[in-house]
């Protein structure tokens, strides 16, 4: 299938139809609840800038490394099973970092027990959707990410709600912002368009008009702010000047004039 340009999403509500973007790949697409690489090409772009040191401490199958690299970003992932060299072992709860050293973090939880990951004990993919285990161990997962972020920087958490047919819906995504909001500044947050094999199979549908139920649709992406002294409640552009202008290029198309430059907003000076 041919894949469209990525490029930076304007709205609240993304979407694109591929898994990963370009000629390559990033990650494994056949990689158990992979994460479609737009949202994180997407997420660097608006939130870090070149030679960022970005950490997924849940990195799986690698896509924020990949992409995170493509952007000219430094980039280290975790994971409790390491499907390849460059992720390194270890618990979402206990990274080998020090305090403050991160300037992005990107995580995409497990949803539940209804995909098998590693299969180890531990594992959150062990622990059913909205139990007290889960919450625990989400909230951990959440203190850990802040440990490591520097002060004045950004990260980005993708989830999907949790429903079983026949039963009533876990709102995993709003109980884990909760979680965020608890150390967090809310920044945005997103829809995303969920494009699987499940949802391309016909009978999948029919099966939900007869059963009266809805599969989802979509995924949440909480973009939160870690506050640092002396920003005034402000949230700072940290985006390097060239990317803008590609994305400003990009945004206007081939042979169409710039648009002049909008009035600066409280999120538009730079910090370091």
């Amino acid at each position: 299938m041919s894949k469209p340009t990525v490029r930076l999403h304007t709205t609240t509500l993304w979407d694109y139809p591929s898994q990963s973007y370009g000629p390559g790949a990033q990650g494994d697409q056949d990689y158990a609840g992979v994460t479609p690489s737009h949202v994180i090409w997407n997420a660097l772009r608006r939130w870090t800038r070149p030679k960022d040191l970005v950490v997924d401490p849940m990195a799986g199958s690698g896509t924020t490394l990949d992409v995170a690299r493509d952007l000219g970003r430094r980039a280290l992932g975790y994971d409790l099973k390491p499907p390849r060299p460059d992720v390194f072992r270890s618990d979402a709860r206990k990274l080998p970092l020090e305090d403050g050293v991160a300037d992005f973090a990107f995580v995409d939880p497990p949803y539940g027990d209804h995909i098998r990951y590693s299969g180890l004990r531990e594992c959150l993919g062990e622990l059913p959707a909205g139990s007290r285990e889960y919450r625990d161990a989400m909230a951990r997962v959440v203190a850990e990410i802040h440990r490591v972020l520097r002060p004045g920087r950004y990260m980005a958490l993708y989830i999907c709600d949790s429903f079983q047919k026949g039963a009533p819906l876990r709102p995993l995504g709003l109980e884990v912002f909760g979680l965020l909001c608890e150390r967090f500044v809310p920044v945005d947050a997103v829809a995303v368009v969920r494009h699987n094999a499940t949802l391309a199979r016909r009978h999948f549908h029919t099966a939900a008009i007869e059963g009266d139920y809805m599969l989802r649709g979509f995924n949440y992406l909480f973009a939160m702010y870690k506050p640092a002294p002396g920003d005034g409640g402000q949230l700072p552009d940290r985006r390097h000047p060239d990317e803008i202008a590609a994305d400003l290029a990009a945004a206007c198309g081939a042979g169409e004039k710039k648009p002049p430059p909008t009035r600066r907003s409280s999120r538009s000076r730079t910090s370091p």
